[in-house]
């Protein structure tokens, strides 16, 4: 078997939302899930990639994810929000639960969106882009209920989840800025990737079970199970317990507090802040010192080594464009879990192969 498999963006699509049907999703759910776990590689975040899908299969074979389900409403007061995802794929949640907030922000100038009990939102990422293409300025805080993997500052075992942390803003006449971060030193994901790589992570961002400090990926991955550690020392520590708090918490959601470590579901909280420049009457202050700021601060010369001084959501807009013309890779360890995973729900290895293989 080839070490890595190149794959074009579509067809690779069709073969996940290929599995997601095979597990009862209806076409626009499936698509969806497609849509979204490539868009996750096409930006470089394989973390977030179709390697998510074998967790997914698990989740729903347990019971923890449930196909076909929307965001209900347990509050409405006009710009203030509160839905429940019902523990539905999160690529469907997300993109409902953001048009309710959007269309909240335009009539009320602000909305805030109090989202709980949503299967794994993917790249948060996604969901900021979706609010600043309207023009909105976007902040969220999500927190994860599953197997906790992040130790606090100071501590020995995990604790905690990944907690994202993503604020998005349009700047006029060019890409917006998107800030998409784990609290975490890597994200969860990008230890299962460098696990099925054989790779070692950078220093600082891992310890073992016994809360040593350790470069080996499996103590993330595999039992006997260390902890992440967040960035920043207890800069992004606090961050993580902000999620907790506001993402967890305040959304009503729940927060992580128990060492069973059994469940397969990942559920996130997500409280949501989006704010309408227009209506808040600094509108053209507001492009004109966000344009020059930008420009002021890509004006530094770069450092050895660094073509170009970059801000948050270059990386991913270059990395695509990238790979809609080389194509997706996929180690094959990864590829392989995708393949196990839809014949668990009855799809031949060799028709989910063909699909993203073009056939």
């Amino acid at each position: 078997m080839a070490d890595t498999f190149i794959f074009g963006s579509e067809p690779l699509g069709r073969a996940i939302a290929a599995i997601a049907a095979a597990g009862g999703s209806d076409a626009r759910e499936a698509r969806l899930v497609g849509e979204n776990l490539v868009t996750a590689n096409l930006t470089g975040h394989d973390s977030h990639g179709v390697g998510m899908m074998p967790r997914y299969v698990e989740s729903l074979l347990e019971g923890g994810l449930v196909p076909n389900r929307h965001p209900v409403t347990k509050f409405d007061g006009g710009a203030l929000v509160a839905l429940d995802g019902q523990a539905g794929y999160g690529q469907v949640i997300g993109l409902e639960a953001t048009e309710i907030a959007i269309a909240r922000a335009r009539q009320y100038g602000v909305s805030v969106m109090a989202l709980a009990n949503s299967h794994h939102l993917c790249r948060i990422g996604q969901w900021a882009e979706q609010a600043v293409a309207q023009g909105l300025v976007s902040l969220s805080f999500t927190n994860v209920i599953s197997r906790s993997i992040v130790a606090p500052f100071g501590g020995t075992d995990a604790r905690f989840g990944t907690n994202p942390v993503t604020i998005g803003v349009p700047l006029p006449d060019q890409p917006p800025f998107i800030l998409d971060m784990a609290t975490s030193g890597v994200a969860q994901g990008k230890v299962r990737v460098a696990y099925n790589k054989g790779q070692a992570l950078p220093p600082g961002m891992l310890i073992d079970d016994h809360g040593r400090p350790t470069t080996d990926p499996r103590y993330g991955v595999v039992d006997p199970f260390g902890a992440l550690t967040t960035f920043g020392l207890h800069k992004g520590y606090g961050l993580a317990v902000v999620c907790e708090l506001l993402g967890g918490a305040l959304t009503g959601g729940g927060t992580w507090h128990t060492d069973d470590r059994s469940k397969r579901r990942v559920l996130n909280g997500m409280l949501s802040i989006l704010i309408d420049p227009q209506r808040l009457g600094t509108a053209p202050e507001f492009a004109r010192e966000a344009a020059q700021f930008v420009e002021w601060v890509k004006k530094s010369p770069p450092a050895e080594g660094v073509e170009r001084v970059l801000i948050a959501g270059d990386p991913e807009r270059e990395t695509k464009a990238r790979r809609l013309v080389e194509g997706i890779p996929v180690d094959a360890v990864t590829w392989n879990e995708i393949l196990a995973a839809g014949e668990k729900l009855g799809l031949a290895r060799a028709s989910t192969q063909r699909l993203a293989d073009g056939g």
